[in-house]
């Protein structure tokens, strides 16, 4: 780390220009809460540090066109007292706040838990049953990015070279909707998740559902949005053969690994056990 170049530029057109100008060799420090733990145990050497939090629009949370936009790299203990989003988006405010301990918390970024592209992130199981959007800004300008389509892979991004994500974008929440995000760990706290399920749906005024997504986490080598699940509910009520179809389709979407923290069998189970009680609470909140 003798010859490490640390950048912190005011503007993302300069961060773009450090990121293009280190090459393969530089990195985004957005709260480095992944990043750092991985240079000093020597699993990264990178020879540029791009810290973006300077950035405008990089950090904060506001309100725009009925929905949220929150900057890569606002940190969890920002997102957890932002009264507002709470209310609005319950259940990717709990995800969030998974990440890490109470100190880890006053760094951990959105962009972070995404762009190290583990496959167990809390966040983002999350943020894609939000539909959330992320602004990509990179050599070629602006683009916007659907959450799921950011990892291709464990530690692999589809985040071009000079690319960074500048902010997260939250759509306009209809009346009667909820959402909720339920994980399965080992431990009681500050874990990773052996299996993770964000819900995010929508009731019609008879009580209905009349939109729903799935999102699945730790069950493949990226997060999931299973389509099926969502299609499970849509047009039924809170009943057994809703939640037994809803069940079946997250359990047949999964593609997980054995290890020492579930088997294969055990994922795929719990996959579906999660998503009825996610789905549970999302309705509860919607028709609250």
């Amino acid at each position: 780390m003798a010859d490490l170049n640390y950048v912190a530029p005011t503007t993302a057109e300069a961060a773009v220009k450090a990121l293009l100008a280190g090459g393969g060799m530089a990195r985004v420090l957005a709260g480095g809460t992944d990043l750092l733990v991985q240079m000093r145990s020597g699993r990264l050497t990178p020879e540029t540090i791009v810290d973006v939090k300077a950035v405008a629009g990089a950090q904060g949370i506001r309100q725009e066109a009925g929905g949220f936009v929150i900057g890569a790299a606002t940190s969890g203990a920002v997102i957890g007292e932002h009264a507002a989003l709470s209310m609005a988006w319950p259940g990717l405010v709990e995800a969030t706040n998974l990440i890490g301990s109470t100190q880890v918390q006053g760094r951990a970024s959105l962009a972070g838990n995404l762009c190290n592209a583990s496959p167990a992130a809390d966040s983002v199981p999350a943020m894609i049953a939000a539909r959330a959007i992320c602004v990509v800004v990179g050599p070629n300008g602006t683009r916007e990015v659907a959450v799921e389509a950011i990892c291709v892979g464990p530690g692999k991004t589809s985040l071009a070279a000079g690319e960074f994500i500048l902010e997260f974008r939250l759509p306009a929440r209809p009346a009667r909707s909820g959402d909720a995000y339920l994980r399965s760990i080992p431990r009681t706290e500050m874990d990773i998740a052996v299996v993770g399920c964000g819900v995010n749906l929508t009731l019609d005024t008879d009580g209905t559902c009349a939109e729903a997504h799935v999102a699945l986490g730790a069950v493949a080598p990226t997060a999931l949005l299973v389509e099926a699940a969502g299609a499970a509910l849509v047009g039924r009520k809170l009943d057994q053969e809703a939640l037994d179809r809803l069940d079946a389709a997250a359990r047949a979407a999964c593609r997980p690994i054995d290890d020492k923290r579930g088997t294969v069998e055990y994922r795929t189970r719990i996959a579906g056990v999660l998503a009825r009680r996610a789905v549970a609470i999302a309705w509860q909140r919607a028709g609250a």
